[in-house]
């Protein structure tokens, strides 16, 4: 399903379809990275920690929909070839990351969902109640908002190492790796 192996000469640019769910994608992210590490230094039972509370998990659902369809997207698409300048083992470097990437989507989405399913509060979306796929068990909360927690640490460290590769491809190496992401570019 996911590879960096596609010959080069093949188009390299992605489709504005790709480009668009990568960005959207991308920027909920960043937003669930950035509320979630603010949201758990807030004082417990304040409305202020309700608030981000229930942003963090209605966001962190509306972007499961944006990566269902990057996922559907991916598995029918053809992955744009890398410049045949590039080494073996940033080939091999891309394509674990974007694996990773994808498993950790899934994962850290689901796992906090199931953080959620087992709190008094449950999952919501916009203050909209969702199925529970638990009961109120304050240590499997705990567990589960640990390894959510883990795995978004995991996967931020990952973001980073793949923005250090996207602007090495933009400054240094200026194979158009970068700009193969960007609207418009063909």
């Amino acid at each position: 399903m996911i590879s960096e192996t596609a010959v080069e000469g093949s188009d390299r640019s992605y489709p504005l379809v790709a480009v668009i769910l990568h960005w959207i994608v991308a920027g909920c992210v960043l937003v669930l990275l950035a509320t979630g590490a603010y949201m758990v230094g807030l004082p417990k039972n304040t409305d202020q920690r309700a608030v981000f509370f229930n942003l963090h998990k209605s966001l962190g659902i509306v972007t499961a929909g944006f990566i269902l369809g990057l996922i559907v997207w991916r598995s029918q698409g053809r992955v744009p070839g890398l410049p045949a300048t590039m080494l073996r083992w940033e080939r091999r470097a891309a394509a674990l990351n974007h694996v990773l990437f994808y498993f950790l989507m899934i994962g850290v989405t689901a796992i906090g969902y199931l953080t959620s399913s087992f709190s008094r509060y449950g999952p919501k979306i916009f203050g909209l109640p969702l199925p529970y796929w638990g009961w109120d068990d304050a240590v499997l909360r705990g567990h589960f908002a640990d390894w959510h927690r883990r795995g978004a640490w995991v996967f931020a460290t990952l973001i980073a190492f793949h923005a250090f590769a996207a602007f090495k491809h933009l400054a240094l190496d200026r194979d158009g790796v970068f700009q193969r992401m960007l609207p418009g570019r063909k």
